[in-house]
């Protein structure tokens, strides 16, 4: 398996869905808007697009299966399966507002061998594969050098359905507001994972998440010299429904503080 030729592929794929996510932009109206659950909303752009990428990606590995957020397939693998988001960031698209992007990854067995996040707003493309560093648009990219939690930039996402730890999840917010350089919400979790992995943010953290938010972030952070864990520090971040991720200086601080906040705070 050539993972290199696999991932550029793939984020040729992600830009062309793009296109057409851009071209689809001010066509967005009110009676084009379905809702799927409480504040959870889908549209024909979303369907159309998984639609496009899931076509192009059957013909490059034809025995992959398929994760996807709107269902518009059902196979699954027995080695290989995409996980893919076709508009992460439906909201703010509906709004005419980025950030919202394009998320898709290959994975091998258990682990995740290829990511793409295209932010179409800013015609923006990471990636990375197993074995390469990662990508913005052929210029390398690493996470950040911030050194402590007191110097960072914090991106999450506030729930939307899954609201079990709302109260604890304000602790969070409370302390890093004013333990750091301040706190973010996008709006888009695959958004957020490129840019901790460029830089732009030094660190993530969010829960209510499924697999196709987080897959193709956890390589391209990983690649940029991030960690990755869930709020236990264990592995299960991809079907777990929860992340953290931050550069290896801080990762350690931070997941003690989320740890403390979102699992021992009785």
């Amino acid at each position: 398996m050539n993972y290199n030729e696999i991932c550029l592929q793939t984020c040729e794929i992600a830009k062309e869905a793009g296109q057409f996510i851009r071209e689809q932009l001010h066509e967005i109206s009110s009676e084009k808007i379905e809702s799927k659950g409480l504040h959870n909303y889908v549209t024909y752009v979303d369907k159309t697009t998984e639609q496009m990428i899931v076509k192009k990606l059957r013909q490059m590995i034809p025995e992959a299966g398929f994760i996807v957020e709107e269902g518009t397939i059902i196979k699954t693998g027995d080695k290989y399966n995409w996980i893919v988001d076709p508009l992460d960031g439906t909201t703010n698209y509906i709004h005419g507002l980025p950030p919202f992007a394009v998320s898709i990854a290959l994975q091998e067995d258990d682990e995740i061998v290829v990511g793409v996040i295209y932010e179409v707003s800013k015609d923006e493309c990471f990636y990375a594969w197993k074995g390469s560093k990662s990508f913005l648009n052929e210029k390398e990219i690493h996470v950040s050098m911030a050194d402590k939690v007191t110097d960072s930039l914090i991106a999450t996402g506030f729930p939307y359905q899954d609201y079990k730890l709302l109260d604890k999840f304000m602790l969070t917010v409370e302390y890093f507001m004013k333990q750091s350089h301040g706190l973010r919400r996008l709006g888009s979790a695959a958004t957020d994972m490129a840019y901790v992995a460029c830089g732009r943010f030094d660190a993530f953290y969010e829960y209510g998440l499924n697999p196709w938010d987080v897959a193709a972030g956890v390589i391209i952070i990983k690649q940029a010299g991030g960690e990755v864990s869930d709020f236990m520090g264990g592995n299960n971040f991809i079907f777990g429904g929860e992340i953290m991720a931050a550069n290896a200086k801080i990762f350690q601080e931070l997941f003690t503080e989320i740890n403390r906040m979102l699992v021992k705070n009785p």
